[in-house]
């Protein structure tokens, strides 16, 4: 197989669709399920890819001025306000068009989709409108931040932090997690860490101090794994990058927890934002 025929293959296999995990089934019984969806797109992608047109994995999927709510397609829908009603929670209103109204019935929820640092997630929410509420709709988001960053077994009392957060579907704490290892093969749990780097509010890197070619690595990871030491600039990359100032997590050695302490307070962080095990 060529070079270019590689290279067309991983950008297919990038626009596959991932299949949900059990935990992201609400578990109510919904008509078309999250598993549904997910097999009417790989249906739609994998007769794109023996066509070779990529035109044929859109399809109707949203519509501007939406009339009623379909069980079979997203509609778009325009963010008219969001309130901040405490430091990680926030109310966000969306308009419906025409003060027409959203037709749920109480205690039934819709599923939001939309892009976050260009990965899609969907989430399941119930609206906190009043039933007959007229033009708009509205649903509580609450989120947190959470910076690990671990080196080796430090990796340890992440796991149990990391599965609080994705084993419960109404936590919705933004996770990042750093694991620093000396080679690829080093990497500790690296099919959990996959699995887990899967959930929408999870983003997980790697840094290799004994490694310096990302050809060397499998494509999936190329992306996000440094080289090197993790230190002040990548620190200040990945606080930046975060959607609130994070409390951070640190785990290692005692040269690496003190490392990291101090280009944490360099970063921004207080004393009383980030935490040693």
């Amino acid at each position: 197989m060529g070079e270019r025929e590689e290279d067309d293959k991983e950008a297919w296999l990038q626009l596959r669709p991932v299949e949900p995990l059990p935990s992201q089934c609400c578990g109510a019984g919904c008509s078309p399920c999250v598993f549904d969806l997910y097999q009417r797109d790989l249906a739609r992608w994998e007769a794109a890819r023996a066509s070779k047109d990529r035109s044929l994995l859109g399809g109707k999927e949203s519509q501007s001025c939406p009339s009623k709510l379909s069980p079979e397609t997203f509609l778009a829908f325009r963010i008219s306000a969001v309130d901040k009603l405490t430091k990680d929670t926030y109310r966000v209103r969306f308009a419906l068009p025409r003060n027409s109204q959203l037709g749920l019935r109480p205690g039934q929820h819709l599923i939001l989709r939309g892009i976050i640092d260009d990965l899609e997630i969907q989430r399941a929410y119930t609206p906190i409108s009043p039933a007959n509420a007229e033009g708009y709709f509205e649903v509580l988001i609450k989120y947190g931040e959470l910076l690990m960053l671990a080196a080796g077994t430090g990796l340890a009392p992440m796991v149990p932090i990391l599965h609080s957060i994705t084993d419960n579907a109404d936590d919705e704490t933004f996770i990042t997690l750093v694991g620093c290892f000396k080679t690829f093969e080093g990497i500790y749990l690296k099919a959990f860490l996959q699995e887990q780097a899967r959930f929408w509010n999870v983003r997980i890197f790697f840094v290799l101090s004994q490694e310096n070619s990302p050809e060397q690595l499998p494509w999936s990871y190329r992306d996000k794994t440094h080289f090197g030491r993790l230190a002040q600039d990548l620190i200040e990359e990945l606080v930046g990058s975060c959607r609130r100032k994070p409390f951070a997590l640190v785990c290692g050695s005692a040269e690496f927890t003190k490392d990291m302490a101090r280009c944490l307070l360099s970063a921004g962080l207080a004393e009383d934002s980030y935490f040693v095990f």
